[in-house]
Formats: C-alpha cells, structure tokens, sequence
C-alpha cells in the first residue's frame, strides 16, 4: 500500500485469494447461490441493507473520509463529498425500492392485459478507479442490491484500504436487516483478477471505470458471451466561454473543475472554448487564480489541489505540456513540480494552462492530471464544432446569459457529450442524474434517474383473462 500523500509505502495487502481462497471462481459461486435468495426478496426488504448502509456511512464519515484522502490523495473536502455522495446514492435507491416498476400498455385483443415487468440479472461485477474509490461501488451496488443482485467488486489496486473498509460497514449492514451471506464481495489484486471477473460467464454484467484503452479490451470479451455492461471511461471535457458570460461564475466554475482533484476526475476540465473578445481577459484572470491555489497536504485545511496519484501521472502531464508547446501552444501558469521537504517522492505539481492556437492531437487526447487547455473561437458554430470534435463525450458545459445559446448548447445540435451544463462546470453531478457519456466514453449510464434498468431485465407479459383466444393482428389460425 502506498500514499500519494508522500509516494511512500505505508504497508502491505495480500490480494484477497491468499487470504481465505477467494478466487473469482468461488466468488461468482458464492454470488450465485446468494442470487438465487435475493432475487425472490421483495425490493423493500432488500432495501433494508442498503438503509442500514447509509447509517453506518453518517456515523463512519469522517473515518472514511481519511482512508479516501490517505490512498487517493483527496483534499478533506472532497473526500468527506465523496463519502457523502455514497450516503446520497443510498437514500435514492431505498426511494427506489418501492418505485421500480413497468408499464401498462392497452391491448388490442379484448380481455387481455399487455405489461412490463422487470426482474434481476445476476451477479454483477464492479471493477472501480483509484480516483473515486468508494463513490462508484456505491452507485453500482445499491442498485444492484435493491434490483435484487449481489456484487462482486475489484477495486483499484491503489486503493485497497477504502475497499476494504467499504466492504466491512456493508457486511455490518447486512448482519442489522439479515441479508443473505456473500451478497457484496471484495477481490483485491491486479489486471489478472479483472480481467478474470470480465471473462466470467456467471456475471450478468460489468460496470467498470477506467481509461477508453480498459473498456476496449473489456467490451468485446463481455459482448462475445453474450453479457451486459457499463463502462464509464475516458472525459476530455470542454467549457465554452460566450461573450456574455459571468466571468464570476466562469472563473470559479473552470478553476474549480480543471484544478479540483488534481484534475485526477473522469468529469475534469480539460478544455476551454472561449469567444476571442474575452479570450485575454480570461487568461489573465484564471492564471492568477491558479498561481494563488494552494498545492499541497490534503490534510492541510488550507489546501485546495493534492498530490497527482504516482509520479508516472506526473511525467505524463510533463510530456504532454512539451508537445503542446510544440504544437504552438504558450505555457502560461504551472506545470511545474512542487517539492514537499517531508514528501520528497510525491508528485505534487501547480496546475497548468496552456493557451493554444488550435485543436491539435494532445488536445484531443485525455491527460489525467490538472492540465488546461485554452482555445479562441469568432462564431458559435466553431465553437460547438470544436467542443465537439475529440473521441470523448462524458461532460460539457457552457457559460452563457444567452437564452438561445443556453438551449443550442443542450439540443441535439449542440453538446454530443452525456452530460451538458449551463452556467457550472462539467465536473460535480449530482446523484439525482444518471451519470454517463458517449463516443468513446463508453455509453453506460449509472447513479439516478433510470440507470436502474441496466442491473434488471424487462419481460413483456400479456395476460389473457377473458373465455376466448384472439390473436393479435386480426390473425386466424382454426
């Protein structure tokens, strides 16, 4: 185990096969029989464990919240947001619990009832990032719980301390509403342990979150047996800046989202669109803003931007910052690596923004480190084609007080991204949304609104009730 808050190891794990056999195999055994008791439990019982969840998440919030800062190198107040966020997740799918439901469609034949229901899938596998450790397993197994399906959850192995800690207030929770054993389980180890869950004909599904180049190899070894998933992978999300933004609202909106996690988010802001009549003013405000951001411990309640996850995040960042000035691209703030005398193998480093001349190939590519880049644009139409002309397609925003620009923006003819906001950043959803994108981002969607669906199975079932057998389409067959 290791600490980006000093790039230091502070202990170490077995993966979790060496410690009781836990392979993937006996795993999807456990999940399996465990499935077989679940999914005939009515969906306001199985919510009783998730209920139980979000009790023990408020009491334990803080001590979380530590874990999270110690392994993924979160500021206090986006780690205690994250906690909160898994606390959020779970009072929405206990609402859900009792919503859930399909539709009633009017037949054709008299006496017949045409409906939908729904039903569980299976086990399901959540394979998570280091930088949200605990928030995404949350999304994927509360609802995966209350849908009626247990979970099987390969963790970063970055971050194996939160999982674990996870996984013991779940089990806490599951012993207060007298759930099924081995309805939530943790697999800890490396590619192999998930590239063996992906590859399992026993999992239902695969949620997992990571770079485009991880959902490349995951998707189609799922698809060919025929399984379901979700992927949530790569982000290279832009802002457009109109001449009639609130340069309030933009300056705190793009600082907060391009620097905030050491631009280690999914949702991160990478680029910014902004109209060339404010395009100088613009640069000056946000640089001053970053050269007053204060980088270091994320323990320090000063602190705003914590260490870069390894110092391979870092060279990356570098690289990419030399080739966009290649490009002709102006270094104008940051990039540089801060030095802590108590931490001298950590990656800290001052956010960057680099104005540059045009969308080129590293803007196009996703860094995943706090690294901005500025571009110009003269009519809305380059702006929009700009946004939208890189292979990602998670989060957008626009800064306008233009009503038709607004509604442009978040048409069919506007953002391609799956989420578009207006007036805030990309970075920061909401649980109450499902949270997803398109292109090469995957096109998964989890968290609010009907993510449900993807853990449940939808039957069409007509029910006859009359004397008689019509059949449909006026078809007769004696």
């Amino acid at each position: 185990m290791r600490s980006p808050i000093t790039g230091l190891s502070f202990g170490q794990l077995g993966a979790a096969n060496s410690a009781d056999d836990l392979t993937v195999d006996v795993a999807v055994e456990r999940a399996t029989a465990a499935f077989a008791l679940w999914r005939t439990t009515p969906a306001p019982r199985r919510a009783e464990v998730v209920r139980h969840l979000a009790d023990l998440l408020r009491e334990h919030i803080g001590d979380l919240a530590t874990l999270v800062s110690i392994e993924a190198g979160k500021i206090r107040s986006e780690a205690l947001g994250e906690v909160q966020e898994m606390i959020d997740i779970c009072d929405f799918a206990v609402g859900l619990s009792r919503t859930m439901g399909g539709h009633t469609m009017s037949s054709e034949r008299p006496g017949h009832r045409l409906m939908e229901t729904w039903h569980p899938i299976g086990p399901i596998g959540v394979i998570s990032a280091f930088n949200f450790p605990v928030a995404v397993w949350s999304w994927n197994t509360t609802l995966a719980l209350v849908c009626g399906n247990p979970v099987i959850w390969k963790p970063s192995e970055l971050t194996p301390l939160t999982a674990l800690a996870s996984q013991a207030l779940y089990e806490r929770a599951a012993a207060r509403a007298g759930a099924p054993a081995h309805l939530s389980q943790v697999l800890l180890g490396g590619g192999d342990v998930g590239a063996a869950l992906v590859a399992h004909p026993g999992v239902a599904l695969i949620s997992a979150t990571g770079s485009t180049a991880m959902g490349a190899r995951v998707a189609p070894i799922v698809a060919a047996r025929f399984g379901r998933s979700i992927l949530e992978l790569g982000g290279n999300n832009a802002a457009i800046v109109a001449p009639s933004a609130d340069f309030e609202l933009v300056v705190r909106g793009i600082t907060f989202s391009a620097a905030g996690t050491a631009g280690q988010r999914c949702t991160t802001l990478r680029r910014v669109i902004v109209h060339s009549s404010r395009h100088d003013e613009l640069i000056e405000r946000l640089a001053a803003a970053y050269a007053s951001l204060p980088v270091g411990n994320p323990f320090e309640p000063t602190t705003l931007v914590g260490p870069l996850i390894t110092m391979a995040s870092f060279d990356t960042m570098s690289a990419a910052i030399a080739t966009a000035t290649s490009d002709g691209g102006h270094l104008v703030v940051g990039g540089e690596r801060l030095l802590a005398d108590d931490a001298p193998s950590a990656a800290y480093t001052r956010p960057a923004i680099v104005a540059m001349p045009a969308q080129t190939a590293i803007v196009a590519k996703e860094t995943f480190a706090p690294l901005l880049y500025v571009m110009r644009y003269n009519e809305f139409d380059e702006a929009i084609a700009l946004h939208n002309g890189v292979p990602q397609g998670l989060a957008s925003s626009i800064f306008t007080t233009d009503v038709r620009e607004a509604e442009r923006f978040c048409a069919s003819d506007g953002s391609d991204c799956g989420i578009a906001n207006v007036n805030i950043g990309p970075s920061g959803a909401e649980i109450g949304g499902a949270f997803g994108g398109e292109k090469t981002t995957g096109g998964g969607r989890e968290s609010g609104s009907d993510a449900w669906k993807a853990y449940m199975r939808r039957a069409t079932n007509t029910v006859n009730y009359s004397n008689d057998l019509p059949l449909a389409q006026g078809v007769e067959f004696v």
